[in-house]
Protein backbone atom coordinates (compact mmCIF):
# COMPACT_ATOMS: atom_id res chain seq x y z
CA UNK A 1 0.00 0.00 0.00
CA UNK A 2 1.24 3.44 -0.62
CA UNK A 3 2.26 5.78 1.93
CA UNK A 4 2.40 9.74 2.13
CA UNK A 5 5.99 10.30 3.69
CA UNK A 6 7.07 13.82 4.48
CA UNK A 7 10.85 14.03 5.24
CA UNK A 8 13.48 16.32 6.40
CA UNK A 9 16.83 15.82 5.25
CA UNK A 10 15.70 14.28 2.07
CA UNK A 11 18.49 15.88 0.74
CA UNK A 12 21.32 15.02 2.73
CA UNK A 13 23.07 11.26 2.06
CA UNK A 14 20.56 8.58 4.34
CA UNK A 15 17.71 10.58 3.54
CA UNK A 16 18.41 10.94 -0.32
CA UNK A 17 18.88 7.14 -0.26
CA UNK A 18 15.92 6.70 1.47
CA UNK A 19 13.82 9.22 -0.61
CA UNK A 20 14.89 6.81 -3.56
CA UNK A 21 13.89 4.24 -2.28
CA UNK A 22 10.46 5.05 -1.18
CA UNK A 23 9.49 5.96 -4.78
CA UNK A 24 11.19 3.19 -6.27
CA UNK A 25 8.33 1.31 -4.44
CA UNK A 26 5.48 3.43 -5.22
CA UNK A 27 5.54 5.52 -2.00
CA UNK A 28 4.22 9.49 -2.53
CA UNK A 29 7.17 11.52 -0.73
CA UNK A 30 8.08 15.32 0.54
CA UNK A 31 10.89 16.65 1.19
CA UNK A 32 11.29 19.81 3.48
CA UNK A 33 14.43 21.28 2.20
CA UNK A 34 15.80 25.26 2.56
CA UNK A 35 17.37 24.73 -0.44
CA UNK A 36 14.71 23.16 -3.12
CA UNK A 37 16.60 24.18 -6.18
CA UNK A 38 19.47 22.17 -4.70
CA UNK A 39 17.54 19.04 -3.52
CA UNK A 40 15.93 18.96 -6.98
CA UNK A 41 19.34 18.53 -8.21
CA UNK A 42 20.24 15.68 -5.78
CA UNK A 43 17.15 13.86 -6.04
CA UNK A 44 16.06 14.79 -9.73
CA UNK A 45 12.53 14.73 -10.99
CA UNK A 46 9.56 12.29 -10.46
CA UNK A 47 5.94 12.54 -10.43
CA UNK A 48 5.49 11.46 -6.73
CA UNK A 49 7.87 13.52 -5.36
CA UNK A 50 7.20 17.45 -4.11
CA UNK A 51 9.42 19.55 -2.77
CA UNK A 52 8.62 22.04 0.12
CA UNK A 53 10.73 25.05 1.52
CA UNK A 54 8.62 26.11 4.53
CA UNK A 55 7.01 24.31 6.75
CA UNK A 56 3.93 26.08 6.91
CA UNK A 57 3.43 24.91 4.01
CA UNK A 58 2.92 20.52 4.95
CA UNK A 59 -0.74 22.58 5.80
CA UNK A 60 -1.18 22.63 1.68
CA UNK A 61 -0.23 18.75 1.36
CA UNK A 62 -2.57 15.89 2.14
CA UNK A 63 -2.19 14.16 5.32
CA UNK A 64 1.04 12.50 5.80
CA UNK A 65 1.25 8.52 6.80
CA UNK A 66 4.56 8.85 7.62
CA UNK A 67 7.37 11.71 9.09
CA UNK A 68 11.14 10.92 8.43
CA UNK A 69 12.77 13.61 10.48
CA UNK A 70 16.70 13.79 9.53
CA UNK A 71 18.10 17.20 9.05
CA UNK A 72 20.90 18.55 11.14
CA UNK A 73 23.91 20.29 10.52
CA UNK A 74 26.70 17.48 9.66
CA UNK A 75 28.80 17.14 12.80
CA UNK A 76 31.74 15.99 11.78
CA UNK A 77 32.99 18.80 9.40
CA UNK A 78 35.70 21.26 11.82
CA UNK A 79 35.90 21.99 15.04
CA UNK A 80 33.03 22.53 17.69
CA UNK A 81 32.73 26.23 18.34
CA UNK A 82 30.27 27.31 20.49
CA UNK A 83 28.67 29.50 17.44
CA UNK A 84 28.41 25.98 15.75
CA UNK A 85 27.15 24.01 18.24
CA UNK A 86 24.32 26.24 18.58
CA UNK A 87 23.68 25.17 14.96
CA UNK A 88 23.25 21.51 15.70
CA UNK A 89 20.72 22.29 18.50
CA UNK A 90 18.41 24.66 16.11
CA UNK A 91 19.02 22.39 13.21
CA UNK A 92 18.02 19.17 15.20
CA UNK A 93 16.16 20.44 18.17
CA UNK A 94 14.60 23.69 17.36
CA UNK A 95 13.64 22.36 13.74
CA UNK A 96 12.03 19.01 15.59
CA UNK A 97 9.53 21.56 17.95
CA UNK A 98 8.70 23.56 14.98
CA UNK A 99 7.29 21.01 13.42
CA UNK A 100 5.81 19.40 16.55
CA UNK A 101 3.76 22.83 17.02
CA UNK A 102 2.94 22.73 13.64
CA UNK A 103 1.00 19.79 13.41
CA UNK A 104 -0.40 20.01 16.36
CA UNK A 105 -1.55 23.49 14.50
CA UNK A 106 -2.74 20.91 11.85
CA UNK A 107 -4.82 18.74 14.10
CA UNK A 108 -3.27 15.97 13.00
CA UNK A 109 -0.05 14.20 13.32
CA UNK A 110 1.27 11.13 11.07
CA UNK A 111 1.25 7.92 12.58
CA UNK A 112 4.66 6.87 12.99
CA UNK A 113 7.45 9.73 13.46
CA UNK A 114 11.15 8.15 12.54
CA UNK A 115 13.21 10.74 14.46
CA UNK A 116 16.85 11.40 13.54
CA UNK A 117 19.49 10.34 16.74
CA UNK A 118 23.20 8.73 16.92
CA UNK A 119 25.20 6.52 18.90
CA UNK A 120 26.87 9.36 20.33
CA UNK A 121 23.86 9.49 22.84
CA UNK A 122 25.58 6.50 24.72
CA UNK A 123 28.95 8.72 24.86
CA UNK A 124 32.30 6.24 24.46
CA UNK A 125 33.21 2.70 26.41
CA UNK A 126 34.21 -1.29 26.02
CA UNK A 127 31.59 -3.34 26.71
CA UNK A 128 28.59 -3.68 23.96
CA UNK A 129 25.61 -1.67 24.46
CA UNK A 130 22.14 -2.45 23.59
CA UNK A 131 19.42 0.18 23.16
CA UNK A 132 18.78 0.59 27.31
CA UNK A 133 22.64 0.95 27.98
CA UNK A 134 23.90 3.42 29.83
CA UNK A 135 25.21 6.95 28.15
CA UNK A 136 28.24 8.30 29.26
CA UNK A 137 28.13 12.27 29.44
CA UNK A 138 29.31 14.71 26.79
CA UNK A 139 28.55 17.22 24.07
CA UNK A 140 27.24 14.12 21.65
CA UNK A 141 24.74 12.62 24.47
CA UNK A 142 23.61 16.03 25.69
CA UNK A 143 22.96 16.69 21.59
CA UNK A 144 21.38 13.11 20.83
CA UNK A 145 19.31 13.40 24.02
CA UNK A 146 17.88 16.83 23.73
CA UNK A 147 16.47 15.63 19.86
CA UNK A 148 14.83 12.50 21.11
CA UNK A 149 12.92 14.38 23.44
CA UNK A 150 12.02 17.07 21.44
CA UNK A 151 10.86 14.27 19.08
CA UNK A 152 8.81 13.02 21.88
CA UNK A 153 6.47 15.88 21.14
CA UNK A 154 4.46 13.82 18.25
CA UNK A 155 3.76 11.21 20.58
CA UNK A 156 1.91 13.22 22.70
CA UNK A 157 -0.31 14.01 19.65
CA UNK A 158 -0.91 10.59 18.99
CA UNK A 159 1.95 8.89 16.88
CA UNK A 160 3.93 6.16 17.42
CA UNK A 161 7.83 7.39 17.87
CA UNK A 162 11.09 5.53 16.88
CA UNK A 163 14.85 7.58 17.36
CA UNK A 164 17.05 5.84 14.88
CA UNK A 165 20.40 5.79 16.92
CA UNK A 166 22.98 6.19 13.83
CA UNK A 167 26.47 4.94 13.64
CA UNK A 168 29.15 5.55 11.22
CA UNK A 169 27.10 5.10 7.63
CA UNK A 170 29.13 3.52 5.09
CA UNK A 171 28.44 3.96 1.31
CA UNK A 172 29.51 6.80 -1.79
CA UNK A 173 29.12 10.04 0.91
CA UNK A 174 29.62 10.19 4.60
CA UNK A 175 32.90 9.26 6.65
CA UNK A 176 33.92 6.20 4.14
CA UNK A 177 34.35 9.07 1.61
CA UNK A 178 36.77 11.14 3.63
CA UNK A 179 39.05 8.18 4.27
CA UNK A 180 38.84 6.77 0.69
CA UNK A 181 41.87 9.34 -1.04
CA UNK A 182 44.23 8.65 1.85
CA UNK A 183 43.94 4.88 2.01
CA UNK A 184 43.95 4.93 -1.55
CA UNK A 185 47.75 6.18 -1.68
CA UNK A 186 48.68 3.81 0.82
CA UNK A 187 48.53 6.39 3.84
CA UNK A 188 45.48 5.51 5.96
CA UNK A 189 46.01 3.36 9.16
CA UNK A 190 44.40 3.47 12.76
CA UNK A 191 43.25 6.95 14.71
CA UNK A 192 45.02 7.31 18.25
CA UNK A 193 45.23 3.98 20.18
CA UNK A 194 43.50 1.72 17.06
CA UNK A 195 41.50 0.45 20.12
CA UNK A 196 38.04 2.35 19.80
CA UNK A 197 34.96 0.70 18.90
CA UNK A 198 33.14 1.47 15.39
CA UNK A 199 29.92 0.85 15.25
CA UNK A 200 29.02 1.01 11.44
CA UNK A 201 26.12 0.17 8.99
CA UNK A 202 25.93 -0.18 5.04
CA UNK A 203 24.20 2.54 3.59
CA UNK A 204 21.42 0.06 2.20
CA UNK A 205 21.01 -1.93 5.93
CA UNK A 206 20.51 2.28 6.65
CA UNK A 207 17.75 2.73 4.33
CA UNK A 208 16.27 -1.36 5.33
CA UNK A 209 16.23 -0.21 8.98
CA UNK A 210 14.47 2.97 8.38
CA UNK A 211 11.91 1.35 6.32
CA UNK A 212 11.76 -1.60 9.42
CA UNK A 213 10.73 0.75 11.93
CA UNK A 214 7.94 2.51 9.88
CA UNK A 215 6.32 -1.32 9.37
CA UNK A 216 6.97 -2.88 12.75
CA UNK A 217 4.18 -0.88 14.76
CA UNK A 218 6.07 -2.73 18.12
CA UNK A 219 8.91 -1.06 17.49
CA UNK A 220 9.12 2.17 19.88
CA UNK A 221 11.76 4.64 20.86
CA UNK A 222 15.33 3.81 20.55
CA UNK A 223 16.30 1.50 17.72
CA UNK A 224 20.42 1.08 16.95
CA UNK A 225 21.00 1.74 13.53
CA UNK A 226 24.50 -0.26 13.31
CA UNK A 227 25.48 -3.35 11.95
CA UNK A 228 25.71 -6.63 14.46
CA UNK A 229 29.34 -6.76 14.57
CA UNK A 230 31.27 -3.58 15.26
CA UNK A 231 34.96 -3.19 14.47
CA UNK A 232 37.65 -1.53 16.51
CA UNK A 233 39.58 1.50 14.66
CA UNK A 234 42.34 -0.96 13.95
CA UNK A 235 40.31 -3.99 12.27
CA UNK A 236 38.53 -1.16 10.61
CA UNK A 237 41.57 0.12 9.08
CA UNK A 238 43.06 -3.18 8.01
CA UNK A 239 40.11 -4.08 6.59
CA UNK A 240 39.60 -0.58 4.66
CA UNK A 241 43.26 -1.33 3.61
CA UNK A 242 42.78 -5.28 2.56
CA UNK A 243 39.79 -4.05 0.35
CA UNK A 244 41.78 -1.46 -1.31
CA UNK A 245 44.73 -3.82 -1.60
CA UNK A 246 46.84 -1.02 0.03
CA UNK A 247 48.96 -0.76 3.09
CA UNK A 248 47.01 0.77 6.18
CA UNK A 249 50.27 1.26 8.61
CA UNK A 250 50.46 4.93 9.41
CA UNK A 251 48.49 5.99 12.18
CA UNK A 252 47.15 9.08 13.28
CA UNK A 253 48.49 10.18 16.54
CA UNK A 254 46.21 10.94 19.22
CA UNK A 255 47.74 14.21 19.85
CA UNK A 256 47.43 15.31 16.30
CA UNK A 257 43.80 14.29 16.36
CA UNK A 258 43.22 16.84 19.22
CA UNK A 259 45.29 19.37 18.12
CA UNK A 260 43.61 19.32 14.72
CA UNK A 261 39.94 19.10 15.83
CA UNK A 262 39.64 19.22 19.23
CA UNK A 263 36.64 18.20 20.96
CA UNK A 264 34.83 17.01 17.81
CA UNK A 265 37.96 15.06 17.13
CA UNK A 266 37.97 12.90 20.61
CA UNK A 267 34.18 12.20 20.82
CA UNK A 268 33.98 11.12 17.25
CA UNK A 269 37.54 9.76 16.27
CA UNK A 270 39.03 9.03 19.39
CA UNK A 271 35.96 7.52 21.88
CA UNK A 272 34.17 4.97 20.29
CA UNK A 273 30.88 2.65 21.13
CA UNK A 274 30.47 -0.88 20.58
CA UNK A 275 26.44 -0.98 20.18
CA UNK A 276 24.58 -3.83 19.48
CA UNK A 277 21.25 -3.96 17.39
CA UNK A 278 19.28 -5.42 19.67
CA UNK A 279 15.50 -4.22 18.59
CA UNK A 280 16.49 -4.47 15.21
CA UNK A 281 17.79 -8.48 14.94
CA UNK A 282 15.06 -9.09 18.00
CA UNK A 283 11.93 -8.06 15.61
CA UNK A 284 13.31 -9.47 12.43
CA UNK A 285 15.16 -7.50 10.64
CA UNK A 286 17.94 -9.99 8.70
CA UNK A 287 21.12 -7.51 7.94
CA UNK A 288 22.20 -7.73 4.11
CA UNK A 289 26.12 -6.98 5.05
CA UNK A 290 26.41 -7.76 8.57
CA UNK A 291 30.16 -8.39 8.27
CA UNK A 292 32.82 -5.42 7.83
CA UNK A 293 34.47 -7.16 4.79
CA UNK A 294 31.86 -7.95 2.77
CA UNK A 295 30.18 -4.09 3.13
CA UNK A 296 33.22 -2.74 2.29
CA UNK A 297 34.21 -4.56 -1.11
CA UNK A 298 30.71 -3.75 -2.31
CA UNK A 299 31.23 -0.12 -1.96
CA UNK A 300 35.11 0.35 -2.88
Amino acid sequence: MSQRTLITGGSGFIGSHYVRAALAKGDKVTVLTRQPQRSQQQLGSHPDLTLISHIEQIGDCQPFDRLLNLAGQPLAQGRWSKRRKAEFYTSRVALTEQLVDEFSKLGYVPATVVSGSAIGYYGHGEQPLSEDGEPVEGFSHQLCHAWEQAALGFEDLGARVVWLRTGIVLGEQGALAKMLPAFKLGGGGPIGSGQQWMSWVHIEDMVGLIEHAFNRPDLRYALNATAPNAATNREFAKALGAALRRPALLPMPALAVKLLFGEMGVELLLNGQRIVPSKALQSGYSFRYPQLAQALASLV
